[in-house]
Parts: C-alpha cells; sequence; structure tokens
C-alpha cells in the first residue's frame, strides 16, 4: 500500500502585502589591503504576489545583497549594519538554528548555476525530499512521492522515473526546473532568484520565468529576481530597485522608473538598448567604468560617468529622495535627468546650467 503524501501546512501570512523589508543594509568584505564595503545602506520592499527586481551591472551588489539576505555570504563578508525582516522577524538578527527553521517555509533561493548547486552523487528525489524530511518529519516513502509532485509541478516529464535519476543526467533547463522545485518545495513566502536563466537559451529563459511567474501567482510568494536584463525586468518584474556600486540609486513600479527615469545612471541603461538601431550605426553606451569598491569616491558614487556631475556631486553624496510618486532617485538633479545627454557638449552643459 503506497503511503500517502503530506498535507501542506499552510504558509504563516499576515494582512500586510509587505513579505520582507530591508533597511540600511551594509556588507564588508576583509581583505588583504583592508576592509571594503560592498553593499551600502541598501534598502527595498518585497510584497506578496509582486516581483521586485535588483537591476545593475555586474559587481554592483545584487547577489551580495540577495546573499546577506539569505544567511549565505562567505566567511570574509558580513553584515555591519541594517536589517531584513522577514514578516516582521530580522533575518540578520538570527543565529544559525533559527536560520534553518526559515529555510524552506519562510525563504527559498534560486541560484544561476544549477550544476553546481545540486549534488552530483544524490539523486533528485533525495535532493527535492530533504526539504519534507526536515521539516515535516516525512518518511523515506512520502519524501519520494512529494519529489515526484514537485517534478511534475515544474513541468518534468516522467517524474516517476525521473525522480531516480541524478543531477548530470538532466538538461541545463531540467535542472533550473529542478532548482525552482526545491526552492518552492515548501511555499515559501519569500523566493529569492539570483539570475535564474544564465547561460540558457533564450526559448528555455522564456519558459524558466512562466515558471516563475506561474509559481508566484499560485502560492502568493514575494519574488526577488536578481539581474542585469532590462527586457526580463520589462516583462516579469512590478517594481525595480536599481543599484550602482553597492548603493540603490533609484527604486520605484518598473513602468514608471522605465518610461520616467530621475537617475542619470537607469537612464544611461535604457539608452544603452538597441532598440531602432540601424546596421552601420554607433550603438549608444555608458562611457567608462564602475569604480572599484575600494575606491569609492566622496560625494555620489556615479560622479565619473554622469553628464550632469557637478561641483555638489563632487563634495556631497545625494540621498534618495521622492521625486514622483512611489519613485525615488539618490541624484542632485533628479528632474534634469531627461535632458542628459553622454556627449561631452552634454556634459558642459549640465554644469553651465547646475551652477
Amino acid at each position: 500500500m503506497m503511503t500517502e503524501m503530506l498535507e501542506p501546512k499552510a504558509p504563516i501570512r499576515t494582512g500586510n502585502d509587505t513579505v520582507l523589508q530591508v533597511d540600511g543594509l551594509d556588507v564588508d568584505i576583509r581583505t588583504p589591503r583592508g576592509t571594503v564595503r560592498v553593499v551600502s545602506q541598501v534598502g527595498f520592499t518585497a510584497r506578496r504576489g509582486k516581483t521586485l527586481a535588483l537591476l545593475g551591472e555586474s559587481g554592483c551588489g545584487k547577489s551580495m545583497t540577495a546573499k546577506a539576505i539569505a544567511g549565505l555570504l562567505d566567511p570574509v563578508a558580513s553584515v555591519t549594519g541594517g536589517s531584513a525582516s522577514l514578516d516582521g522577524e530580522d533575518l540578520i538578527a538570527m543565529n544559525p538554528k533559527q536560520r534553518r527553521a526559515v529555510a524552506g517555509p519562510g525563504l527559498g533561493i534560486v541560484f544561476q548555476d544549477a550544476l553546481t548547486a545540486l549534488n552530483p552523487v544524490y539523486t533528485i528525489g533525495t535532493q527535492l525530499g530533504e526539504a519534507f524530511r526536515i521539516h515535516r518529519g516525512a518518511n523515506k516513502k512520502q519524501a519520494k512521492l512529494e519529489a515526484v509532485d514537485l517534478m511534475r509541478r515544474v513541468g518534468i516529464p516522467e517524474p516517476e522515473t525521473r525522480v531516480n535519476s541524478y543531477p548530470h543526467q538532466f538538461s541545463g533547463g531540467m535542472r533550473q526546473r529542478i532548482l525552482i522545485a526545491m526552492a518552492v518545495a515548501l511555499s515559501p513566502r519569500l523566493l529569492i532568484a539570483d539570475e535564474p536563466t544564465t547561460a540558457l537559451d533564450v526559448t528555455v529563459q522564456a519558459q524558466i520565468m512562466e515558471l516563475l511567474r506561474k509559481l508566484r501567482t499560485e502560492d502568493q510568494m514575494a519574488v526577488v529576481l536578481i539581474t542585469h536584463d532590462l527586457a526580463v525586468v520589462a516583462e516579469e518584474a512590478d517594481d525595480v530597485c536599481v543599484m550602482y556600486a553597492g548603493n540603490v540609486v533609484e527604486q520605484g513600479p518598473v513602468a514608471q522608473v522605465f518610461t520616467s527615469p530621475t537617475h542619470p545612471y537607469t537612464k544611461g541603461l535604457l539608452d544603452s538598448v538597441p532598440t531602432d538601431a540601424q546596421r552601420g550605426e554607433e550603438l549608444s553606451s555608458i562611457p567608462g567604468s564602475p569604480p572599484e569598491l575600494n575606491k569609492i569616491p566622496a560625494g555620489c558614487v556615479y560622479q565619473d560617468r554622469c553628464p550632469l556631475a557637478s561641483a555638489i556631486c563632487r563634495e556631497q553624496r545625494p540621498q534618495l529622495r521622492e521625486t514622483a510618486p512611489g519613485q525615488r532617485s539618490a541624484c542632485h538633479f533628479a528632474e534634469k535627468v531627461g535632458q542628459a545627454t553622454v556627449s561631452q557638449s552634454g556634459v558642459v552643459q549640465a554644469e553651465e546650467e547646475n551652477q
């Protein structure tokens, strides 16, 4: 007689739509040359049933922010300030035992490299069933049934037989589906997806994003999506938090921020998308490169690449302020961003106007 699957426990929900509240988060890394701040005063809100995108170039602090929230920082890194509250419980203040208890029913994470995230010596069924054995006391048969059900839910064909397969026997897209299944196994309140479509072809990328959207809606999870892909943000996210050099420079509803950006970095990213490019034309790009994190300049972190940079930008770091209802920007000249250009003449004109 086959053992019945476990009845799912109802996830803890509160009346407030806010699932994750991050305030003033600081993360430092210890290096041979001294301590470097890689995340500085980061704050944002992730809401139930909605997707918040952390957007920015590589090295801007997106993944480090997610690791700090999930308690997965490397030994050389540590949270030195701020809070990250999951339904009112501060994740940063939790001890290791409390962290383990919240991993699964409270927080799930999808990593960008499925092959290294999965253990090569255990079957997929064993790895998927682990959450049910640890958190719900399932026996071996119950855990295997739950694993088959999870595989079916995320679109793995023939789950009854493939549950006994190993990670290397699946394609990249299928492995990513398995990672997602592991992350949502216990219907977490918060799902962090760190570049979930990296190294996948365009068709598979679309399938993975559609799967995440479906699961988010079914479980009413809050999703934090880490990406540098503007198209993915435009299509999948409700809110966006733009990061640069470890700082949040703009945040707000995606449609609003993408239509009317109020920070030069956001505008530069949007202008770099070749929407109407013609053969032979020079593509638009942001000049320069992000600063080294141990050499962040005083004042605005974006000043070296900004067409609006002026004396005040070199002396005083701008704070996030409301530029429109629900939209905030860390720019002294947020109201002039719509007219900013990346040409040398634009830089001179902006400086003359600002002085």
